[in-house]
């Protein structure tokens, strides 16, 4: 931070000429962010490639529901299991297919999509696991195969759409994702195979773990079912929506279309960037800062963005572009931290009039502020949202420990947001100090949509939602999970983890309630920062 370097705010030149053409070739990409009137494989890589598609409320109507192994015994917030921490090996039932045994780990009836699918395996036994997803009631599976392959070993989709993580952790310490969407019309169902598998009263082997994000769409819902024909036979499409998440916005080289602004700044000072013009959105918010103490830089300068007229953000810089209170580098497709000292944010930031972004210096030090906004045509209609982002800290708060190790066992949920009116919720990061050498994220994530009683996303652990495995500390980015810094893992130190959604983004009508179990090892205390991403109607902007 105290190398800054001001002509260092560079255009990225990433956009892909090459998946230009495949994305035309293909049919996946049109003059205008259109839906369609029927849900496809192809529609739904077309919504994960557009990025105005987390700016338009839903024209498709969903819930988006999660299956998973969390330990059953939590059944609701005054029952005594509701932090029970053996989320591995549950089921919906057990079958006989074909003389086979298989778990069923997922069935619904109606139309809906798989848009994103997690698993870790806690041995060797766990690894060899076989899957099959059955659609639409018939006999025979549309995909099989070994867990591990199919979700992060590149057999259905190329990286990032199937993914491990970390790659420097050991294969049954990783976390298996795929964001490969499995669109069905009448009902899927979901069974693992394993031999090993064995459960009794007194316990459950292997330790199989796994989160399935669903779409549930409105009955009535035209959707055209995926088949292994479909995957083989569009397979440049999933290239191309691929090499698109891997991209960040063009920026172009128009400079009517950028705005900037530079100035020393002591204490109390701020500097503001403002357009107002119609038609436009923020494609890229660019931000280095020159100070000579980081951590109280990145900690004490604060974000703040209107949006016709309308405070919708205040974070830290830190949290807001993800490196934390020390300057980690990462990429995701949403935010980033180059070697350089720049930090961005690839949001996409309609506005129908005006837009404001101001940088304040809340350090007791002077600093050093460069900033750039770029800006491209944008059509506000009447599904369009804001760009939100809220920011809780949780300082010096008390963990309970597990009874295991001296501690109470008296856990607690914290919440990360708590939203009201209509919108979509498309990510979140944490970071946590932590003090002692212990985990600190046995926590599960709990979201209830619409008022629910029980969440509908109800998890297994805080580094399972954030797509890695079995609390590695190994560094890892992606475009839409990353762990910049791992160093307050299992020992005293920082961690920044983040998980960022497009398929498998929150839809809520009325009200949208995240929370995060509190779950550490060891009864301490630690601080812990959360900072939410989604986006909101208008009428019910904060």
């Amino acid at each position: 931070m105290d190398n800054f370097i001001p002509k260092a705010l560079k255009m990225k030149k990433t956009g892909s000429i090459c998946t230009l053409m495949a994305l035309l070739a293909s049919g996946l990409l049109t003059s205008s962010c259109r839906h369609d009137s029927v849900v496809t494989f192809r529609s739904l890589l077309r919504e994960m490639a557009a990025d105005e598609i987390l700016t338009r409320y839903p024209s498709h109507a969903y819930r988006l529901v999660q299956f998973s192994s969390y330990d059953r015994r939590s059944i609701h917030p005054d029952s005594a299991g509701w932090f029970a921490n053996n989320d591995y090996t549950h089921f919906l039932r057990e079958e006989t297919n074909e003389g086979r045994r298989e778990f069923v780990m997922l069935e619904t009836d109606g139309p809906g999509a798989i848009v994103r699918w997690w698993m870790t395996f806690g041995n060797a036994n766990a690894l060899n696991s076989y899957i099959r997803v059955y659609i639409d009631g018939q006999p025979d599976p549309v995909i099989e195969g070994m867990a591990p392959r199919l979700l992060g070993e590149g057999v259905l989709a190329p990286e990032p759409l199937s993914s491990s993580v970390s790659p420097l952790t050991e294969p049954q310490r990783r976390g298996y994702n795929l964001y490969l969407p499995i669109p069905f019309s009448e009902g899927c169902k979901i069974t693992l195979e394993n031999d090993s598998v064995s459960i009794t009263p007194k316990g459950r082997t292997p330790s199989i773990y796994y989160n399935i994000n669903t779409r549930l769409y409105e009955e009535g819902t035209r959707i055209e079912s995926v088949t292994g024909r479909t995957i083989r036979e569009d397979s440049l499409a999933v290239s191309a929506c691929a090499s698109d998440l891997f991209s960040v916005n063009d920026t172009g080289t128009d400079e009517q279309m950028i705005r900037s602004a530079e100035a020393i700044c002591p204490p109390g000072a701020e500097i503001s960037v403002k357009v107002s013009d119609n038609g436009l959105a923020i494609s890229e918010f660019m931000l280095s800062i020159g100070a000579d103490d980081t951590a109280s830089a990145l900690s004490g300068t604060v974000i703040r963005t209107y949006f016709d007229g309308l405070k919708t953000a205040e974070v830290p810089a830190g949290n807001f572009f993800g490196p934390g209170y020390s300057y980690n580098v990462y990429h995701t497709r949403f935010t980033s931290a180059d070697p350089d000292g720049i930090m961005s944010s690839s949001w996409l930031m309609p506005f129908r009039d005006s837009c404001r972004i101001s940088i304040l210096n809340d350090t007791g030090d002077t600093i050093r502020l460069n900033t750039r906004i770029f800006l491209r045509p944008y059509k506000w209609t009447a599904a369009s949202m804001h760009f939100g982002a809220s920011w809780k800290e949780y300082r010096a708060i008390e963990t309970a420990g597990s009874e295991h190790t001296g501690g109470t066992g008296l856990h607690y949920d914290l919440n990360i947001a708590d939203l009201k009116g209509r919108g979509l919720y498309a990510g979140d990061a944490v970071m946590v100090f932590n003090t002692v050498d212990a985990w600190w994220g046995e926590g599960d994530e709990k979201i209830y949509a619409d008022g629910e009683s029980f969440p509908s996303s109800f998890g297994t652990g805080t580094e399972d939602y954030f797509g890695y495995a079995w609390c590695r500390p190994e560094l890892f980015d992606h475009p839409l999970i990353a762990q910049p810094s791992g160093a307050g893992n299992f020992h005293p130190g920082m961690s920044v983890n983040m998980r960022y959604r497009i398929l498998d983004a929150i839809p809520f009508k009325e009200s949208l309630r995240v929370d995060l179990e509190m779950w550490h090892w060891l009864k301490t205390t630690i601080d812990f920062h959360t900072t939410a991403y989604y986006y909101l109607t208008p009428d019910f902007d904060r």
